[in-house]
């Protein structure tokens, strides 16, 4: 991790202007189409909702702006940002789960196994920063998502949500919705963010091994 050097930093201006805003998040949401990746998991006999994760959060740690944060009203940029999701317990009752990031898919996976085996409801903030939030809603197949968020003190952690899949012109597409501070994150980083996932989600080889 390190800190930005703020005056010299060329967002300087963007970060004083969007982080001074009430509501300072931007928040898009695109189908994706996962026709490729939804045939490779079934025939590798892979976990739909655990491959998607770790291909998102390869994403996000691919594009730095994903691993700004803020901490009082300065940035700081992780080295690496780890997955903290949602995982649906008896009861409809859901908890939180934080995993590591691994590079390596089979390592991350053994460590988002054991982390979903763990039976107590976790919903304490750690106040750690170095985090990207997904859920899924597997039951709607959304056009928007709206993430409850901290504003004081500052809350620019990323959020993710995937919805329910569903077959168009002989394609099977998914929404995805992502959220950030626009304080550290603009549209042309949504773009990248939405065009190297759906690369990934072309070619799943490349990734998920």
């Amino acid at each position: 991790m390190k800190y930005i050097d703020m005056e010299n930093w060329d967002r300087k201006k963007h970060f004083k202007h969007f982080n001074n805003l009430d509501y300072p998040h931007i928040n898009i949401c695109a189908n994706v189409d996962i026709t490729s990746f939804y045939s490779y998991i079934k025939i590798n006999d892979l976990n739909f909702f655990k491959s998607l994760l770790y291909l998102v959060t390869t994403t996000i740690n691919e594009i730095k702006e994903f691993r700004y944060r803020i901490r009082d009203g300065l940035v700081v940029e992780h080295d690496i940002v780890h997955p903290s999701f949602t995982k649906m317990n008896e009861g409809d009752i859901f908890s939180f789960c934080k995993a590591t990031y691994y590079k390596d898919f089979k390592t991350f996976l053994e460590d988002v196994n054991r982390m979903m085996e763990r039976k107590e409801l976790d919903l304490e903030d750690e106040a750690k920063d170095d985090r990207i939030y997904i859920t899924s809603m597997p039951w709607v197949s959304f056009t928007s998502v709206t993430h409850p968020i901290h504003m004081n003190p500052v809350d620019s952690i990323p959020r993710i949500a995937f919805g329910k899949y569903f077959s168009e012109n002989d394609k099977i597409l998914m929404p995805l919705s992502v959220q950030a501070h626009h304080a550290l994150v603009d549209g042309i980083h949504m773009g990248k963010f939405y065009k190297r996932v759906q690369y990934f989600l072309d070619n799943p080889n490349k990734l998920l091994t």
